[in-house]
């Protein structure tokens, strides 16, 4: 039966066929986690601890105080393609650079994910999966892992007023995992 070049030439065209299914897919993702916990930016709180009268005054070249990093915009996630959870916030730090802080996310591992801001808003139910790269959209990086806590840069030429959403996507296939809606803080 082997030995017919029919068989053989079918045998390897299943063999191709199957090993671009698995580079395509990549099913194995769906069972393996990458864990990030990065280091989110602090953000000042107001004190209320009134200054004690006695305290000595403050030089006046030490009277201008750097400005404090602060937290623009928050949302949280919903699940689109696959169950997703966490939080997203854009933060304006003390520099003037912004970020993207996205806390405690918990989604599926997949083939190609990409974290990215978009102006459209955040749909529910499978009519959102693929809303996002309709209008104007960048792509701040891969994802770094499918759990935990991290931290993307914003360039420098990206406003983060420009933008109402946080999406987890998949390139391969143009689709969400999860989304997080913006709003101010």
């Amino acid at each position: 039966m082997f030995r017919s070049p029919v068989v053989r030439a079918g045998l390897a065209c299943a063999v191709v066929v199957a090993m671009l299914g698995l580079y395509w897919f990549q099913p194995w993702k769906l069972f393996t986690d990458t864990y990030v916990d990065e280091a989110v930016p602090r953000v000042a709180t107001a004190s209320a601890a009134p200054v004690p009268a006695s305290a000595s005054p403050v030089p006046a070249a030490s009277a201008v105080t750097p400005a404090a990093n602060e937290i623009l915009t928050v949302g949280e996630f919903v699940t689109h393609e696959h169950r997703t959870t966490g939080s997203a916030e854009i933060h304006r730090l003390a520099d003037g650079r912004h970020q993207l802080v996205i806390r405690d996310l918990n989604t599926s591992n997949g083939p190609d994910l990409r974290v990215w801001l978009t102006d459209q808003p955040v749909i529910l139910g499978t009519a959102g999966w693929r809303v996002f790269d309709d209008g104007e959209w960048v792509e701040l990086a891969k994802l770094k892992g499918n759990k935990g806590n991290q931290v993307y840069e914003l360039p420098a030429s990206v406003d983060p007023r420009d933008f109402r959403s946080v999406s987890i996507w998949c390139k391969r296939f143009a689709v969400s995992f999860g989304a997080a809606d913006l709003t101010s803080a």
